[in-house]
């Protein structure tokens, strides 16, 4: 698909572990109409910016990695300053190591950081520590549990929004799954009455007319709700004030299927009318 013309230029830098899905990201991009370049060292990111800027190009999606070498470490400040002149979203996907390391196993490729002297769990986490600086800066999305479709709509979802405005973003979780890594904010709601000990409820999900009467009709649920609205209402101009583009807030039960799913629908559908909401579900997903 040909790039769009029209308007300020658009980037979208995306950077992440090896084996996290930046491919997928950046094939979802270029479907989109960007014009995708993948693995390109960091200190050609300015120079080839400038270039397509001059042959009209308007939206353009650059893969970033530790493949960079040495100027990788520059990638922070460079990010300051296009964002003085440019529109730029900078993504940044990571994953559980046992699911790095299962992803290597099955399709034979060689993590590009290992070698004869290092373990391919030693290469992740050497990689995991040399990225964390431009991690700190980005939207983070992890796929551990994600499949190539969902990831690919998620990347849809978020590029439909306004790049200038923060993106509230509220996702489900089940403990017993582990803790999003992308999570800015955790809120854990395992005290809460559990729809999973009725039979007649336990295979339905937050977002059934059975299971959200169930919830709605406890207090302790709409004490839990009004303390995590406070607070995001609260907090949330900070974090407007910090120039985030996103702030991920995940709401945990056990399972991820029941209150955790029903509080996260109830909390964006509170704080869509003010602000860009985006909603997720991981043991939905």
């Amino acid at each position: 698909m040909s790039p769009s013309y029209a308007g300020e230029m658009q980037l979208v830098l995306i950077s992440g572990l090896s084996g996290s899905g930046k491919s997928i990201a950046l094939n979802v991009l270029e479907d989109a109409g960007y014009y995708c370049i993948d693995n390109l060292p960091a200190k050609l990111v300015n120079e080839t910016i400038d270039y397509l800027t001059q042959n009209k190009y308007r939206q353009l999606a650059i893969s970033v990695d530790a493949r960079s070498g040495d100027s990788y470490q520059h990638l922070p400040s460079l990010i300051e300053d296009l964002r003085k002149r440019l529109h730029v979203r900078l993504l940044f996907l990571e994953a559980k190591t046992e699911t790095l390391v299962r992803r290597f196993s099955e399709t034979r490729r060689r993590h590009p950081l290992s070698n004869d002297d290092i373990t391919l769990p030693d290469a992740i986490a050497l990689e995991r520590d040399r990225l964390d600086d431009v991690a700190q800066l980005a939207h983070r999305i992890d796929t551990s549990d994600l499949s190539a479709n969902t990831l690919r709509c998620w990347i849809r979802d978020m590029m439909a929004l306004e790049s200038a405005k923060l993106t509230l973003l509220f996702t489900s979780f089940g403990f017993k799954h582990g803790i999003p890594l992308d999570a800015d904010l955790v809120f854990d709601v395992r005290c809460l009455p559990n729809p999973h000990y009725d039979p007649v409820l336990r295979p339905q999900t937050g977002r059934d007319a059975a299971v959200i009467k169930f919830l709605a009709a406890s207090p302790d649920v709409a004490e839990m709700l009004a303390d995590i609205q406070q607070y995001v209402h609260k907090w949330l101009p900070c974090f407007v004030r910090d120039n985030r583009a996103y702030l991920t807030v995940a709401i945990g039960c056990t399972g991820g299927q029941h209150r955790s799913v029903y509080l996260t629908e109830q909390l964006a559908a509170y704080f869509k009318a003010e602000v860009q909401t985006l909603v997720r579900h991981r043991e939905l997903s």
